[in-house]
């Protein structure tokens, strides 16, 4: 049997998306299972839905930089279940995707990128921008200099899980599973409109890139 998994979802607006994620993450996942929205304290819409729903989470003071990172942290630091899965918003999970994904958990593996049906990198098996991470992984392990955390906190956005992948890799912690399908309805692949998130995207990747640059030295 699979071990219970706790699905953190940080979010920032798009309360719209709150409703679909639940019902999506619902009916794909018959295992043991639990959903933290990781919300800003003033995104008050969010919340709202996130209540209606009675789903639990946590709130975290918004920053600019690592907003993502320091929710997906926080939605750690918050939950006990032995596996977490690192959520997004705009995300469509299928049949078996957490069946899939923990068969990879073996060997010392603590990190199982998921197919997101999106990414060239992903659907090539390089990457993954949406993981499952063994807790004890993050206890024991953690970010390349900092156990007791999954992702670091220093780059606006992007990058993240090209840290997280490539540590895990240097570990020899690393697994992908191409038939675990968790879909990325993002703009670049048609599947959702353009917002103001969305649209900073490029931005957020410049003002982080000096930082991957610089920190990848340490798993590479």
């Amino acid at each position: 049997m699979t071990d219970a998994v706790v699905v953190i979802v940080p979010m920032l607006h798009r309360a719209h998306r709150v409703d679909p994620l639940l019902e999506s993450i619902e009916a794909a996942t018959p295992e043991p299972h639990r959903v933290i929205f990781a919300c800003t304290p003033d995104d008050t819409a969010v919340i709202a839905a996130v209540d209606a729903a009675g789903a639990d989470r946590v709130d975290v003071a918004w920053q600019r930089l690592g907003d993502y990172a320091r929710k997906i942290n926080a939605g750690y630091r918050a939950s006990t279940e032995p596996l977490l899965f690192l959520a997004a918003d705009d995300l469509r999970f299928h049949p078996s995707w957490l069946e899939r994904a923990a068969q990879r958990l073996t060997d010392g593996v603590g990190v199982v990128g998921t197919n997101d049906m999106c990414s060239a990198r992903v659907m090539a098996g390089e990457h993954a921008t949406h993981c499952l991470v063994t807790r004890a992984y993050a206890d024991d392990f953690g970010t390349v200099d900092a156990p007791g955390q999954v992702l670091y906190e220093g780059y606006p956005h992007e990058y993240v899980d090209d840290e997280l992948v490539g540590t895990a890799k240097k570990r020899g912690a690393w697994a992908f599973a191409p038939d675990s399908i968790v879909e990325h309805l993002h703009p670049m692949n048609g599947k959702a409109p353009m917002d103001d998130l969305y649209a900073a995207q490029g931005a957020r990747m410049r003002a982080g890139r000096n930082t991957y640059l610089r920190r990848r030295r340490l798993w590479t």
